[in-house]
């Protein structure tokens, strides 16, 4: 145990936020088991690193006892008394000892333990960035495509991170290199396991956190967005109420020219996006949902169903390709759509 290993304990500390203390206290506790071991012994040992001074020292451990039943572990109080008036029944004693092949065995006790407390202490960093980024757009760079199973390796953050095929847009073509948007759906915080987030292109989060960052409204509040009903890659329905009269918050979302819904629709690879004011009556937020038809009428007949009328040739666009359209207006207003002509 030399100068390069508290060096090397310093060079962590810098370079990658480990405290020193932390792997202090892992590499003692880990040296104590590796002496036991070592020497098959079950007396109580104390590993004393000092950082100042660079050196490792042992120390054997034995209690104050009246009658000593195990030699090992224990030392009269008449002994103790010799070596130090001040000890007393039930206090401590120690020896300090110099066991020979305790410079290979520490060696390699401290280098597991050092190994296996960067991957904790990278881990818990890792989750400290991201614990509070759930639902949220990260930009992240291709470093490496899967040919045999589709999945994507992105570079995000300070390490990588897999993004499975089942959560890439069925248009989506990636190349190494590729600047990509994702959204944070789970942070894995319990399991020592597996990678730490979660990341998902087809979640309903994307879209809404998209439209937040190309529509200043939204983040300032004026704008709000009440529902997301999502098939990814093909078609998403967003609901949007303002809180302000003289703001518009479908045209708010739209942008001049369509630039900002633009922009959102690109990134989603071209994915069709419906932007509809929402309304308390649900009547009429059925009516908007069902957007592009037009409906002649909506009738509530419970608290989760209604019945809408359109006209014949409006039909097939209400339903939508593959009812599409009635499916994402249905998500999207908590309701059970009956469409008639």
């Amino acid at each position: 145990m030399n100068a390069e290993f508290f060096n090397a304990l310093d060079l962590l500390e810098k370079e990658k936020g480990i405290p020193k203390d932390y792997m202090l206290e892992k590499v003692e506790a880990a040296l104590v088991s590796a002496f036991k071991k070592e020497c098959g012994s079950s007396e109580n040992v104390r590993i004393v690193l000092d950082p100042v001074k660079k050196d490792v020292r042992v120390y054997q451990q034995k209690t104050v006892v009246e009658t000593v039943e195990d030699p090992l572990t224990e030392i009269s109080l008449e002994e103790a008394k010799a070596l130090s008036r001040r000890h007393k029944l039930g206090g401590v004693v120690e020896f300090e000892l110099k066991p020979k092949s305790f410079r290979r065995l520490s060696a390699g006790a401290a280098k597991q333990v050092i190994i296996q407390g960067i991957r904790e202490a990278e881990r818990a960093r890792d989750i400290r960035e991201y614990e509070n980024r759930k639902e949220e757009v990260m930009t992240a760079r291709v470093y490496k495509i899967d040919d045999t199973n589709g999945n994507v390796i992105l570079e995000l953050g300070k390490g990588t991170v897999v993004l499975p095929k089942n959560e890439q847009l069925p248009t989506d073509r990636f190349k190494v290199g590729d600047y990509v948007k994702v959204v944070v759906t789970e942070i894995n915080t319990t399991s020592e396991r597996g990678q730490i987030v979660t990341i998902s292109r087809t979640h309903s989060g994307l879209i809404k956190r998209l439209f937040e960052e190309e529509v200043p409204e939204i983040r300032d509040g004026t704008v709000i967005i009440k529902a997301v009903a999502r098939e990814a890659g093909v078609r998403s329905k967003i609901a949007v109420l303002s809180r302000d009269e003289n703001v518009d918050p479908v045209g708010a979302c739209i942008g001049a020219h369509g630039m900002r819904i633009g922009n959102v629709m690109n990134e989603c690879r071209g994915e069709k996006i419906d932007v509809i004011p929402y309304s308390e009556d649900i009547c009429e937020f059925v009516k908007a949902a069902l957007s592009p038809a037009e409906v002649i009428s909506v009738e509530k007949v419970s608290d989760r169903a209604c019945e809408v009328k359109v006209a014949p040739e409006q039909l097939s666009l209400a339903i939508g390709r593959e009812g599409i359209n009635a499916k994402l207006a249905a998500r999207l207003t908590y309701m059970k759509i009956d469409i008639k002509a």
